[in-house]
């Protein structure tokens, strides 16, 4: 999941209350005693969809009635919130003790979180988790301190260019050959933009946190680094960080090929990509489906490559972790239930024939938690099987995001986002913005930042 900075999913999210709610197919009544006259144990668990999508939800309720009849004893009660991860709220509930028993964490917090002590060590359970080694190591290395596991991966993603592909054949452009550079980039959007008035050649944000984001994206791509190895200082004024600024620049000021609105936020960007009149803009594979099912967007229109002359590429995503609370009982039944869940081929979220019937976009390439592991080529296969999209328009991405080095979000990634925006914003709506200027006073605004966190 455009994933919004810091978030997933598909994956992630905004939610302004917290209601617990047994889910229809939990029951009311406690479950009856396991095997062999076990207690019975319940668990709350994350991300049961909104009733504004009943047939989501329904197929969660079914998965949740699938699983405590395969469990007895095992009661599972649904946190009634979606989306399930509110960057507003997840640190008043955590030190609050609100979690649930498997709750979301998006990867920019797992440091944090594990940190202080707030998810349970799973290393002991990491074997209810039967595909468990097929998971790539480098994305298990990120929930793992000191040998000790917190956490199961759920969502991994890289950026790469999304791209309109009829846009790209009313202006004349191959869509089976997207840009490769950034030279092409501007190229094609020039040809795009001039198609007419609100035609707009390439997306970009310039707030709400997005701006900082996608900057960093940009970043990343040429070679730079937000901070330092150590993370003591700020490094994006760099000559990586002036190319980003000055490409963007030019192709506001000089080739008028980003239109006039400045966008903010992550739903602008992706409503104008769901208009039709957007080109390209950077992202994962999962603004595809949100395009299109959040933003009306045809689905035969869109198509998605590699992350142009890419050196490494933002990489983000979410895990389950355990409330550290839990008692073994209640930390065994929640890995058994992500197990079922979220990683179980044809199972749970990868049970893609129904989400074929559900009428949801399926042949997008959105999760590479498995990576190219025995699961992982299972999980592809039975996508590409059930496909209602086109899945050839997502292969260049593919082929090109196997060779391009992962680079985690930096520490502090909201705060320093929130100042790189100024950054953005300046060259978006000021043609006489000096981007070395920007970066330098956006430099000492995260030194100082940076500073006073220690």
């Amino acid at each position: 999941m455009q994933t919004f900075p810091g978030q997933k999913s598909a994956a992630l999210l905004l939610a302004t209350a917290l209601t617990l709610s047994v889910a229809a197919c939990g029951g009311a009544e406690p479950a009856e005693p396991g095997p062999g006259g076990a207690a019975p144990v319940t668990i709350t668990v994350a991300c049961q969809p909104a009733k504004s999508a009943p047939k989501e939800r329904a197929a969660w309720d079914d998965d949740i009635a699938a699983f405590m009849k395969a469990h007895p004893g095992v009661t599972v009660r649904s946190t009634d919130q979606q989306p399930c991860f509110d960057p507003k709220t997840f640190g008043p509930k955590l030190a609050g003790g609100q979690m649930e028993t498997a709750f979301v964490v998006p990867v920019t917090n797992y440091a944090d979180v594990i940190g202080k002590g707030q998810a349970l060590d799973v290393s002991p359970y990491t074997g209810l988790i039967r595909n468990w080694n097929d998971l790539r190591a480098d994305v298990r290395e990120l929930v793992t301190k000191d040998g000790k596991v917190y956490g199961v991966p759920n969502v991994h993603y890289s950026v790469g260019l999304v791209y309109n592909r009829k846009l790209f054949t009313q202006a004349g452009l191959d869509p089976d050959k997207p840009p490769a550079t950034w030279a092409e980039i501007r190229e094609a959007a020039k040809k795009i933009a001039g198609l007419g008035p609100g035609y707009v050649g390439y997306g970009e944000y310039s707030g709400g946190n997005t701006g900082g984001w996608h900057f960093t994206q940009a970043l990343y791509g040429r070679g730079g680094a937000v901070l330092t190895d150590d993370g003591k200082k700020a490094a994006f004024n760099s000559p990586e960080g002036r190319a980003v600024l000055q490409t963007l620049h030019d192709m506001r000021w000089t080739d008028d090929s980003m239109g006039s609105r400045l966008l903010v936020g992550w739903e602008s960007l992706m409503m104008a990509m769901g208009s039709g009149k957007v080109g390209m803009m950077l992202g994962a594979p999962d603004v595809v489906t949100d395009v299109v099912n959040k933003f009306k967007g045809n689905v035969a229109d869109y198509g998605i490559t590699g992350f142009p002359e890419a050196k490494a590429s933002l990489s983000g995503g979410e895990a389950f972790m355990i409330n550290p609370k839990a008692t073994p009982e209640q930390a065994k039944a929640a890995l058994q239930w992500l197990d079922f869940r979220y990683n179980t081929v044809g199972k749970g979220r990868f049970d893609f024939a129904r989400g074929k019937t559900l009428g949801n976009p399926v042949g997008v390439p959105d999760n590479d938690v498995y990576g190219a592991s025995p699961t992982g080529k299972a999980i592809q296969a039975d996508r590409e099987k059930n496909a209602t999209l086109p899945v050839a328009n997502y292969a260049p991405y593919v082929a090109a995001a196997s060779s391009v080095p992962p680079k985690a979000e930096p520490a502090h990634a909201q705060e320093l986002y929130a100042i790189l925006d100024v950054v953005m914003s300046g060259v978006l709506s000021r043609r006489e913005a000096d981007p070395g200027k920007l970066l330098a006073d956006a430099e000492a605004k995260a030194n100082a930042l940076l500073a006073a966190k220690g």
